[in-house]
């Protein structure tokens, strides 16, 4: 079965549907979610920590996220996947983000890169779109600006809420198929939505977008405080933790291995 791709987004914004989207960060989970029928994979930034451990995307880099990249590729067949050009990969000029994002999709062979920001970085999603690279956008609550927005704050509030409605017009205009917008007013992504043709995805943005996205270990109960707009539908933090003690103690009254998993 072919890949989603941005003609079949573009179509269900068109019909009305909505659907989501979910960051990956490896082959297995990969390979769990393309049964799940999950249209976009997101190898979001967000892998410096929820996967490696940091305490927000700013460090993460190209030569990180590539190869949990192109884990996700080999990992599904329907999904299209989404990469993140990291911080200090894209902003320089238009030559450095176009390098960033032909590594991208030569490497790991993503089918198309999110950047962050609005018109500061329009030539850069010029170049990037020119040249046959298909860029995702990304509004509001941007992380990789968390250090200049003094936190993970919501964004466009009052006045602001102008400024981000004239860049998301730009980065429709400048060929985004698609725009993340992260922690605004539900009202303005309404809007937002009502003004542009392109699928608009919301994360803790309310719920009048096109289709909503989640760190995948947000939904599944795996981080120890997720942010206020997730939702965790399962707790795996508690059943792994269980798994493990049971294992521990049947190692330790010698319940395992049993005969079944013994060779002879």
């Amino acid at each position: 079965m072919a890949r989603t791709t941005i003609a079949t987004l573009a179509a269900k914004k068109r019909a009305g549907e909505k659907w989501v989207m979910l960051t990956c960060y490896d082959h297995v989970t990969a390979s769990v979610f393309e049964d799940t029928g999950v249209p976009v994979l997101l190898v979001g930034d967000s892998a410096a920590n929820n996967f490696l451990g940091e305490e927000n995307t700013v460090p993460v880099t190209v030569d990180e996220l590539i190869p949990l990249a192109r884990a996700v590729v080999r990992g599904s067949k329907r999904a299209l996947v989404v990469a993140d050009l990291p911080f200090g990969s894209y902003e320089v000029s238009k030559e450095q983000a176009l390098e960033t994002g032909i590594r991208f999709l030569k490497e790991a062979k993503a089918q198309a890169v999110k950047v962050e920001g609005g018109v500061r970085v329009i030539d850069q999603i010029r170049a990037l779109v020119t040249y046959g690279i298909p860029v995702m956008g990304h509004l509001g609550m941007t992380p990789q600006s968390v250090n200049a927005f003094g936190g993970f704050k919501v964004q466009g509030r009052g006045d602001a809420a102008e400024t981000i409605i004239e860049d998301a017009q730009a980065l429709q205009e400048a060929g985004c198929f698609a725009i993340v917008l992260e922690l605004i007013p539900a009202e303005l992504a309404s809007r937002i939505r009502s003004e542009v043709s392109i699928p608009v995805i919301g994360i803790g943005a309310g719920a009048d977008c096109d289709a909503q996205v989640l760190v995948w270990t947000d939904l599944m109960g795996l981080t120890e405080k997720a942010p206020r707009f997730a939702r965790a539908y399962r707790d795996l933090r508690g059943e792994m933790s269980g798994a493990v003690k049971e294992w521990m103690d049947d190692v330790a009254t010698g319940r395992f291995p049993n005969e079944a998993e013994t060779f002879h």
